[in-house]
């Protein structure tokens, strides 16, 4: 029988099973193995969730790691930016990217971009991206529009999205704070896992969601995936009552608030860093993962309605529970960090989330200038 647990329990496990309050991490990358695909379009916020959850604990630091190829940037999963690590892009991409593809079909053909047209745009960027040639999109947009193809714009960042889940490109080493695009076989050499089946992809997602992200439902991975619930609950199921399969991709699972959650029990899920307060990225997997069964707000009456279509910002959280939201902004001489709570504060919560506050300022190595709005 399945033991119920308590909101309070599933959290403190998920913060250390993302590696929050438990033991980091030795490199960036190796979080974004444990998470599979990390939401990236807010990219610095993006780096400062790695580097909560590793040794590299510098924007410098984080971005070194991506150029030294330890993972790329690219749509993936659903039509927005994650990073990925270079071995998992092919065939994650086989498995989602022909529904992301699909959604996005009505946009492309408002936007003139027909059938044709892609498959010329798909040609030019093979060829502008030849002999390992990296391109910012700023410089492909008026060479687009050169070959009669719809260039610099919403055109052009629609026709990149259709390489990236066909697996013809992915991210190059940052230029600065621009992205560059190269070709997938450029820089990422075959895998066996290239060839997988659907069904063996889906069980590998099922069993890589839960053991990075659990205790999860099956509805917080359809919702992180774009799968269907037919192919989880499949899949849950034969990861379950497989022996083949337990012994290697083992599975245990929880009941709270009434939905059953999954998770790895081999995933180390210990606190071993006590830390009363996080500030977390919109798109955190830890903030945005679990509709549900996530962080409870204190004040549930207070407007959010635009934090999700905010970047530079986020939640913040104190012992287990959301009390308001940040902005960050990373001027030339400081880290300007505000806090907007949404209940009145104590002076330990105060503290703990100046804590918080510092760490991000020195992510970016710059001083810290924080305000409780």
């Amino acid at each position: 029988m399945t033991r119920t647990v308590s909101r309070e329990w599933v959290n403190r496990r998920r913060l250390a099973t993302q590696r929050l309050s438990s033991t980091p991490l030795p490199r960036a990358a190796d979080a974004v193995r444990l998470l599979t695909c990390v939401q990236s379009q807010d990219a610095p916020l993006a780096a400062h969730s790695l580097a909560m959850r590793s040794r590299e604990t510098t924007y410098a630091g984080v971005l070194a790691s991506q150029s030294a190829g330890g993972w790329v940037r690219t749509h993936i999963l659903r039509p927005t930016w994650h990073f990925v690590a270079p071995e998992d892009l092919r065939w994650i991409q086989a498995l989602t990217g022909p529904k992301v593809e699909s959604s996005d079909g009505a946009r492309l053909r408002q936007l003139g971009i027909t059938p044709d047209v892609a498959e010329r745009g798909l040609n030019l960027l093979r060829k502008l991206l030849a002999d390992g040639r990296a391109m910012t999109r700023r410089e492909l947009g008026p060479l687009f529009a050169e070959h009669g193809l719809p260039g610099p714009g919403e055109a052009m960042a629609h026709q990149l999205i259709l390489g990236e889940v066909r697996s013809m490109i992915c991210s190059g080493p940052p230029r600065g704070t621009e992205h560059t695009y190269v070709l997938v076989d450029d820089v990422i050499p075959p895998a066996d896992s290239d060839t997988w089946s659907r069904e063996r992809s889906v069980i590998e997602l099922t069993h890589r969601f839960y053991a990075g992200h659990g205790p999860a439902s099956e509805r917080d991975l359809q919702r992180w995936s774009g799968l269907t619930l037919t192919e989880i609950r499949s899949a849950t199921a034969e990861l379950t009552s497989s022996p083949a399969w337990r012994s290697s991709y083992p599975l245990d699972s929880v009941e709270c608030l009434g939905e059953t959650l999954w998770f790895d029990p081999s995933v180390p899920a210990r606190t071993s860093r006590e830390q009363p307060a996080y500030l977390l990225s919109t798109f955190d997997e830890a903030a945005l993962t679990y509709p549900t069964t996530g962080f409870p707000r204190r004040n549930h009456d207070a407007d959010r309605t635009r934090l999700v279509s905010q970047s530079g910002g986020g939640i913040v959280v104190v012992d287990g529970r959301d009390i308001g939201t940040f902005k960050r902004k990373a001027e030339a001489k400081q880290a300007t960090i505000t806090i907007l709570p949404e209940v009145p504060l104590a002076p330990v919560e105060r503290d703990a989330i100046a804590e918080a506050a510092e760490f991000l300022a020195a992510f970016h190595d710059l001083p810290l200038s924080l305000t409780f709005a």
